[in-house]
């Protein structure tokens, strides 16, 4: 039986990152600091709450984020990044300003390329 040759680790992380929605959760966390579920909801715009459940999910069990929850009526739950995900500010930093750079060039002029 043939084995499976070893996955790449970029391939691993770009799935991660790639998720709908992943990348702009992880930026509000990076940008705002923690966020209590509503205010996290109201800063990425467009994102239906199952989404943004479903997304934290599994960036909690990546170990990208972490979950507070006091024992309050109604729940507070509040979200943040962990090392892990304070790994990722670089990225994104560098990310924002060739986004920057490319929209001041008109590449998203168009916007062909799809919302950015």
């Amino acid at each position: 039986m043939p084995k499976t040759p070893p996955q790449c680790p970029m391939d691993s992380i770009l799935r991660l990152l790639m998720g709908p929605w992943t990348t702009y959760i992880i930026w509000v966390l990076s940008d705002q600091g923690p966020q209590r579920f509503g205010a996290l909801k109201r800063a990425v715009p467009g994102i239906s709450t199952r989404m943004l459940t479903e997304r934290l999910r599994m960036l909690q069990s990546a170990g990208v984020i972490w979950r507070e929850q006091e024992e309050t009526i109604p729940p507070a739950v509040t979200y943040g990044l962990t090392s892990r995900g304070n790994d990722l500010r670089g990225v994104l930093d560098t990310l924002g300003h060739i986004a920057e750079r490319w929209k001041d060039e008109g590449v998203f002029a168009d916007d062909e390329l799809g919302a950015v």
